[in-house]
């Protein structure tokens, strides 16, 4: 994926450093466990109710430098996606776009959905309508869940939480809310599923007008680059997690989708860039 040299977002603050209430004691059993649950579009504001606040963490000036690309990377992929966005909803949905905030933090912050550490992963928070994000997250993705792809694998995480957004802005996400209310916890899960696979479709939506990108005349999509987003969703489904930390399968529990159904709305969401294709609630068939 090419970006150096691409407009970076002004909508992004970050707070690396600032310290925080964490949610969490830390530790590899802690951030697997909850990117079980929360991986790519949790519900950060349950954590509030699960986990004791701990205390800060701070960031050194050395681990800031070797972020610093990152910071750059996270601020041009944000602002691929205002550019994507803001010119489907004008020209497809006739509507103006909002953009969200996306948050730069170091273990943990305090979002509009409640406290949040590291441990939870990336995250949408629709009560401020800003995305957040760990940076150390991307080694975990890399290293502990086998997702070794280039860019565009980190690029996904970032469109997906992004999806979560639109689903926000179309009015998806208050209508799943409210379901929430009503259903077990067994049965929410169904949803919270579709949810998630929607929130991959929209990343995909997204990518497909990508191949318009350029910079300084050279296609920011390469060759490789989908297969790579492709192998990110693969290794964060439920299926796979689940097999790699307790040996065995409970679909049921499911909150995310399993490997293929990640990849199969992904890949749709890229093939037909129509976001009218992606109502995965009413899908009969998930993969």
């Amino acid at each position: 994926m090419l970006w150096d040299g691409g407009r970076e977002s002004g909508n992004v603050e970050d707070r690396r450093g600032m310290g925080g209430p964490i949610a969490v004691g830390g530790g590899i059993v802690g951030v697997i466990f909850f990117i079980i649950k929360m991986f790519l579009g949790g519900d950060p504001g349950d954590l509030q109710q699960q986990l004791p606040d701990g205390g800060n963490q701070q960031i050194t000036q050395e681990q800031r430098d070797a972020q610093a690309p990152e910071v750059h990377f996270v601020k041009t992929v944000l602002a691929f996606t205002e550019d994507v966005w803001t010119d489907y909803f004008r020209n497809k949905l006739g509507k103006e776009y909002t953009d969200p905030k996306l948050v730069i933090f170091s273990g943990a912050t305090q979002s509009g959905c409640g406290n949040a550490s590291a441990a939870t992963g990336p995250f949408y928070c629709p009560a401020d309508q800003d995305v957040y994000i760990d940076l150390s997250f991307y080694d975990e993705l890399r290293n502990r869940f086998g997702a070794n792809g280039g860019d565009f694998a980190q690029a996904y995480v970032i469109a997906h939480e992004v999806g979560h957004h639109i689903q926000d802005l179309l009015g998806i996400t208050d209508k799943v809310d409210r379901l929430r209310q009503q259903l077990s916890e067994e049965e929410y899960n169904k949803y919270s599923v579709r949810v998630e696979l929607q929130a991959d479709f929209f990343a995909g939506v997204w990518a497909h007008y990508m191949q318009d990108k350029t910079i300084n005349g050279k296609p920011v999509l390469q060759k490789g680059d989908l297969e790579d987003a492709l192998n990110a969703a693969s290794a964060i489904g439920d299926d796979r997690l689940q097999k790699e930390t307790q040996g065995y399968v409970t679909p049921e529990s499911f909150t995310h989708g399993t490997s293929a159904e990640r990849m199969y709305w992904l890949k749709k969401g890229f093939d037909t860039g129509d976001i009218n294709q992606g109502d995965t609630f009413n899908a009969t068939d998930l993969h």
